[in-house]
């Protein structure tokens, strides 16, 4: 899934600013981009992630600087979120962050075990880590594990590592049997 441009240069997406970077929540009307940012501001309040506070819901505006994607609400949406079940809400936001993940629900490509090249992506000549999820299967735990278990893809280990060689086992002291 890629990032269109479309008039006024905004893009129909969700970002959360978790830390010091923005979570891009990319996928079509109705896939769950305002619950997704909600829960993880949920998330940063209860302790489970960093500081967590909205950029954007619904439309984004995507540019770049400094070889950085960054992103910001459209004007109008500024500080509103939609929580399904009670409307339009008011909400502390940041007005920039830059990305530093992406998330695409309702994925045709997301699988139980991605290749590498999937769980990247490019907007605008940035390359970005990226997460695919597939339609019905919750996204939340799929994001908290990825900023809190890894920095990118470098800190899982390989097969070599995994007492089973299979390689989807993040240390050998999870594999002993």
């Amino acid at each position: 899934m890629t990032a269109t441009m479309s008039e006024g240069g905004s893009v129909h997406a969700s970002a959360v600013k978790v830390g010091s970077r923005a979570v891009l929540i990319r996928g079509p009307s109705g896939s769950g981009k305002s619950r997704l940012a909600f829960e993880l501001i949920l998330a940063g309040r209860s302790g489970q992630l960093p500081p967590t506070v909205l950029v954007a819901d619904d439309r984004v505006r995507l540019d770049t600087g400094a070889g950085q994607l960054l992103v910001r609400a459209v004007a109008e949406l500024a500080g509103l979120i939609e929580i399904r079940g009670l409307g339009i809400r008011r909400c502390d936001f940041v007005e920039q962050a830059e990305v530093g993940l992406v998330v695409d629900l309702a994925a045709d490509d997301a699988e139980r075990l991605p290749p590498p090249e999937a769980l990247r992506t490019s907007i605008l000549g940035v390359r970005i880590p990226r997460i695919p999820v597939k339609s019905g299967f919750s996204p939340l735990p799929l994001v908290v594990a990825q900023l809190t278990t890894a920095d990118g893809l470098t800190n899982l280990n390989t097969s070599a590592d995994c007492f089973k060689g299979i390689g989807n086992h993040i240390t050998p002291t999870l594999a002993t049997d």
